[in-house]
Order: structure tokens, then C-alpha cells, then sequence
């Protein structure tokens, strides 16, 4: 697909798809919506020293920045696994401006996350390992995966890509979350929290980042 960079209201970038007319983040600001949703809401709601998670996304990168970022400054071991279909080439990837603007003294971090081979488990630094996955979702086999503590679940919208959120996917992705597992995502939608509340979630709304009344996250209970 085609793609332009586009600089979101917080100076960093998001990927603008005009096939899908979708963006990968939020136009009122990329960092500052992948901070709220999946390190604050996300992250530092797992009370845990040592964290599994799963990201359905892999996308840039970003989240996957943050929480090296995070790991490194709060003394967490986090073993990071993520799923993406459609990997960004060098070209795309090395246009991106987050190391810019923030945590610069990772900025070589950020590149790393990208040139790593896919499909292997690579440690980053003594406490982040990387698994990224190249597959589709819909026909990948989770039982090869762990547990989780912690699900980032940041497919693109379910208005552009319905199949990213059915009841039998989610149930998919439940399958791997430890009880008590934590799982976030942006999308508010009521067929998405009935979903996840049907896979053994129990789902709260919380007031989203800038630009966004609301979003889900959930607790897994069986």
C-alpha cells in the first residue's frame, strides 16, 4: 500500500494508509496516545517485576519503544511478543521521528526493534526480549505462544478491518492471557467489550487520550 507521513498535534509521526484511509495512530498525537493507552493504562497497571506481553501490531514500532523505554527506566523484565502481517520496509521505518521526541538516548533502540529477524527471540538488553511474529492473525496458531500478563490489542479499526475483532479471534487471543491478565486497546466500540466480556474479560471504559472520549480495558477472570 501506499503511505504518507503525516505529523501528528504532539510532533511525532503516524503512517497515513489512503487505500484503507486509516492512520496507525492518532492524529491528535501518536506518543502521547500510545503513553496513555497501553503504558499507562496498560503497563504500569500490571503489578509485576517481571511481564509477559502480546502486542496484535506490531505497526512502527512505537509501543514497542515505549515499553523498552519503560523496562529499562522502572527495572522491569518484560518479554515482548508481537503479530504483524505487513511489516514496514527500511525505507518507511527509518523516517519515523519518535526517537526525536522522546527518550532519545534509546534512539538506537528504536532501530534495533525493526532490523532484528522476525520470527526469533532476540534480547534487546538483560531485561527486553522480542519476539516479532510475521503472520496473519487470522490463521495463526496461538497455542505456540506462552501465557501473557498483558494484551496491547491495537489492530486498525474494526470499521476498516472487521475480521481483526471477531468474537473468534478475541477468544483466540484470550486463550494465551494468564488470569488476571490485562489487556487495553483504544477501540470502544460495545461489540468490541462484548467480545472481550464473552472471552472472560471483565471490561471497563476509561477516559481515552486527547481526542478520544473513551477506551476498554479488561481483566481476565477465568
Amino acid at each position: 500500500m501506499d503511505k504518507e507521513f503525516v505529523i501528528t498535534e504532539d510532533g511525532s509521526h503516524t503512517i497515513y494508509l489512503p487505500e484503507m484511509d486509516e492512520h496507525y495512530h492518532s492524529t491528535h498525537g501518536a506518543i502521547q496516545e500510545s503513553l496513555h493507552i497501553y503504558i499507562n493504562q496498560g503497563l504500569l497497571q500490571v503489578a509485576k517485576q517481571e511481564i509477559s506481553i502480546l502486542e496484535i501490531g506490531f505497526g512502527t514500532g512505537l509501543n514497542a519503544y515505549l515499553t523498552y523505554a519503560y523496562s529499562e527506566n522502572k527495572k522491569l523484565k518484560i518479554n515482548y511478543f508481537s503479530i504483524e502481517k505487513f511489516p514496514l520496509g527500511e525505507a518507511d521505518y527509518l523516517k519515523l521521528n519518535y526517537p526525536q521526541n522522546i527518550f532519545p538516548e534509546y534512539s538506537a533502540v528504536f532501530e534495533k526493534i525493526h532490523r532484528y529477524e522476525w520470527n526469533k527471540i532476540v534480547d534487546i538488553s538483560p531485561e527486553f526480549s522480542l519476539q516479532k511474529i510475521h503472520a496473519d492473525l487470522l490463521s495463526f496458531e496461538f497455542n505456540q505462544l506462552p501465557q501473557f500478563d498483558l494484551v496491547y490489542y491495537d489492530a486498525f479499526a474494526p470499521g476498516k478491518q472487521p475480521e481483526m475483532w471477531t468474537e473468534e479471534i478475541i477468544q483466540k487471543v484470550s486463550s494465551c492471557v494468564k488470569k488476571d491478565g490485562v489487556l487495553v486497546t483504544y477501540c470502544a466500540k460495545g461489540s468490541v467489550r462484548r467480545a472481550f466480556s464473552a472471552a472472560g474479560f471483565q471490561m471497563e471504559r476509561i477516559p481515552g487520550p486527547t481526542g478520544k472520549k473513551e477506551i476498554l480495558r479488561g481483566k481476565k477472570t477465568i
